[in-house]
């Protein structure tokens, strides 16, 4: 059974109440790591931290004599992937070779290499964790850095959105086409190398996926060219791609009929080969679907519904977005919604899908009026694009003040209140929730490397934890800092 942390320390080794971070480093690590050691030492916050961690990591596991990472190791080596906008590689360097890191751990030993971890452990253990999870360690975190400001005034709120982009490429119908291609052959040359497969028909099936890639190559250079003659030659060379795409597409309609057959006549049905044949059938699905677009949209000149539209083969989930910014028109992935305080604590995030920021104000603010009450909240901000009078007028019942400018033209009333020094002060203040976006984006947050959208959500709430403590971590820094200078210096 795991074990919240190592509690039989070797000989020598430090404790973690006892590890001495640095003051004067400039680095993203050190605060971080402040941040969890105050955690560690703090037995409130550690009971709580652990409670959450035990009701995730813990549920449904039976008692067993393999310990496993302990919770703590978990959350440690999270928080670090993302407060150092580490891969799992770099990661691993950290666990087993980074000395402070090991004493925040608990598991650096003074003798010998002590505990190590693998390249594979620790990205099983680091994604047992789930966006809800760290969203209560989250709230504890905020909740402590309050408590360490000794603020008593209410939490002035600042939210704005922005993209946090999948891990994909630039899509167009062509290259979408000869992914789903080239994946069905992958899929057919798998089970046929596992002996799955016993029919005929593939044994040149690296000409299929060359063919098939060079006519995608010679189509794209027609389609977005010049030269003479230009749509004629488009017309011809998509035909082409279209009529071996086709070919190719019956063949493997062919091949995943032999391997149900096949399935069927063994009993049991092998279960590793499930998964791979659902991965086939959705290869060829994308298959003719993209067929079917790129006649539609190229030889038939037809505008194709946003709804009908695949942005990735590999992140499904991917939103096309357009922000209205000079270098970048166009980005792939979701809005994240933010909200900070004035101290530059994230508050409140949630990953949106397929909602336009106007419909984000309420619900934002249900959540945080249902967090710190009507008095814990002194204002809230928005920008022109999440505005709507309902929703203001709404929000003013239960918010003193209320920074939400309006798109377009004003009445009198609206200019008025507008133009009021307390308005512009707020609205002018509303900004430093770009500069808290920016240090998200350093913490990781700007494009997310993980797949699929659990783990997407999962990465991102991971990189709002991971750029709370590096906050927590500066205050606790700096009130180190006015202690040390208070003290006597030494003759």
């Amino acid at each position: 059974m795991r074990k919240n942390y190592e509690q039989q320390r070797s000989i020598g080794s430090i404790p973690i109440s006892e590890v001495k971070i640095p003051l004067k480093s400039r680095d993203e690590l050190p605060p971080i790591l402040r941040a969890l050691q105050y955690i560690f030492i703090t037995p409130a916050l550690k009971e709580q931290v652990f409670e959450i961690l035990k009701s995730k990591v813990l549920k449904g596991k039976k008692k067993t004599g393999r310990y496993g990472m302990g919770l703590w190791e978990i959350f440690v080596l999270s928080v670090v992937r993302l407060g150092l906008d580490a891969n799992y590689d770099r990661l691993e360097d950290f666990a087993n070779y980074h000395k402070l890191i090991r004493q925040i751990m608990g598991v650096d030993t003074p003798f010998g290499e002590g505990k190590s971890y693998s390249y594979q452990s620790i990205k099983d253990n680091v994604s047992l964790l789930d966006e809800e999870t760290l969203g209560e360690i989250n709230e504890i975190v905020v909740s402590s850095g309050h408590r360490l400001l000794k603020k008593k005034e209410g939490i002035e709120v600042k939210a704005d959105t922005y993209v946090l982009e999948t891990n994909v490429r630039f899509p167009t119908d062509l290259n979408l086409l000869w992914e789903a291609g080239r994946k069905c052959v992958d899929a057919i040359e798998y089970f046929r190398d596992k002996g799955f497969l016993r029919g005929k028909g593939w044994r040149k099936h690296k000409f299929w996926k060359r063919e098939l890639k060079n006519l995608m190559r010679s189509s794209s250079r027609a389609a977005f060219g010049g030269g003479k003659n230009k749509e004629a030659t488009t017309k011809r060379r998509i035909e082409e791609y279209l009529c071996h795409a086709g070919k190719l597409s019956e063949k493997v309609a062919a091949s995943v009929l032999e391997l149900y057959e096949e399935a069927l006549l063994r009993e049991p049905i092998d279960l590793k080969y499930v998964s791979p044949l659902k991965s086939l059938e959705y290869f060829h699905k994308m298959l003719d679907k993209h067929v079917d677009l790129v006649e539609r949209r190229l030889l038939q000149g037809e505008r194709i519904p946003s709804g009908e539209k695949v942005h990735s083969l590999f992140e499904p989930h991917t939103e096309w977005l357009s922000k209205g910014k000079a270098n970048k028109r166009v980005e792939l992935g979701h809005n994240i919604l933010v909200a900070s305080d004035q101290w530059g604590f994230i508050v409140y995030h949630k990953v949106v899908e397929k909602e336009a920021d106007v419909s984000l104000a309420l619900p934002l603010a249900d959540a945080l009026l249902g967090r710190y009450g009507e008095e814990g909240i002194a204002s809230i901000s928005f920008d022109k694009g999440f505005y709507k009078k309902e929703n203001k007028d709404l929000l003013k019942l239960y918010i003193p003040q209320v920074v939400m400018p309006k798109k377009g033209k004003k009445n009198r009333e609206e200019e008025a209140e507008e133009s009021s020094r307390a308005f512009k002060k707020l609205r002018h203040r509303h900004s430093a929730v770009e500069s808290d976006i920016n240090r998200l984006e350093h913490h990781g947050l700007d494009r997310c490397p993980d797949k699929g959208l659990f783990a997407y959500k999962r990465y991102c709430a991971l990189g709002i934890v991971a750029a709370n403590l590096h906050k927590l971590g500066n205050v606790l820094k700096d009130q180190a800092i006015k202690k040390q200078e208070k003290l006597p210096k030494a003759a």
